[in-house]
């Protein structure tokens, strides 16, 4: 029986592990990867906006966390399934077959990459698919590429990949990009982007790497074909909450629901960061609401 069993090692994850440890209580941190991180580890941009702290991308933000983490008495971990977990009894079942239980649990599951749903999607990871703007720009240097999506993550990538592509085009299937306005001004004042709204990608074309894109826009008959030599997909996120979905309430995108306390419709089950938070998944949202699980977990604890 342990105090606080925490499911996910990201930023929030780490954080509530951190405070349960200086509160005393016997912690566990479950984690699926090999390596703890979370989002940090897909976050290849400078951060700038964590209070007291800058870092040249998520992995130096994440070293700079473990000075801490390591430092501290709870146990992590890795490379493990949960297979089903009983909220209210605080049960979990590992995919190993091993049986856990808490008076307390933490989800911290976060949250991952939309899939568009588009053919070639996954057969053409590692042969043309680009990861990130920032990290693979090098790679693909010189290529056409086309960007799918219209928020600030679609944005954001074309522009970087814009300085050293030919030619960017960004297909959106909205009427208008979702994107903050600098990033659309932007787009717009590139000479090398151009953007296809209220338009679909159908189609992923190649054989040993992407060679095109089939794409269809509003009131057409049929798709036209686009040389290209990469594609990124950003179509937002969703939340890693299958093992939950009939046990607490979720809202209408999936997204756990929790109080100020983090207290979920559970009772002592409660959920951190990107999880719970779809208007302001932040680090630092993430890092204080570990904190705020482990403070009100403490207190109950030392008063039964």
């Amino acid at each position: 029986m342990h105090d606080v069993i925490i499911i996910g090692a990201g930023s929030g994850g780490l954080s509530a592990a951190s405070w349960c440890d200086e509160l005393g209580l016997d912690t566990l941190v479950l984690e699926q990867a090999e390596t703890v991180g979370g989002q940090l580890l897909s976050i290849y941009n400078p951060i700038e906006n964590y209070l007291g702290l800058s870092a040249a991308n998520g992995q130096e933000l994440l070293q700079r966390f473990a000075t801490g983490i390591d430092e501290a008495d709870f146990d992590l971990w890795t490379n493990v399934v949960v297979e089903n977990v009983d909220l209210r009894t605080r049960r979990i079942r590992l995919m190993s077959g091993e049986e856990l239980q808490s008076i307390s649990i933490i989800i911290a599951t976060g949250v991952r990459r939309r899939k568009a749903g588009i053919l070639g999607e996954d057969e053409f990871v590692g042969r043309g698919i680009i990861e990130s703007g920032t990290r693979d720009a090098q790679l693909f240097a010189g290529k056409d590429v086309c960007v799918i999506g219209g928020g600030d993550a679609a944005a954001e990538n074309a522009l970087l990949l814009a300085e050293v592509c030919p030619t960017v085009t960004v297909v959106h299937r909205g009427k208008a990009l979702r994107a903050r306005r600098e990033f659309v001004e932007r787009l717009q004042s590139s000479h090398c982007v151009t953007v296809f709204k209220e338009a679909t990608v159908q189609r992923i074309l190649g054989s040993e790497q992407i060679d095109a894109v089939e794409i269809l826009r509003a009131g057409a008959i049929k798709p036209f074909q686009m040389a290209v030599g990469g594609v990124l997909i950003r179509v937002g996120v969703e939340p890693n909450t299958e093992l939950f979905r009939d046990q607490l309430q979720l809202d209408a995108r999936g997204y756990i629901i929790a109080n100020g306390d983090c207290e979920t419709s559970v009772k002592n089950v409660f959920a951190i960061g990107d999880v719970s938070s779809p208007m302001a998944p932040t680090i630092s949202g993430a890092t204080g609401a570990g904190a705020t699980a482990a403070k009100v977990i403490g207190f109950r604890l030392t008063r039964q």
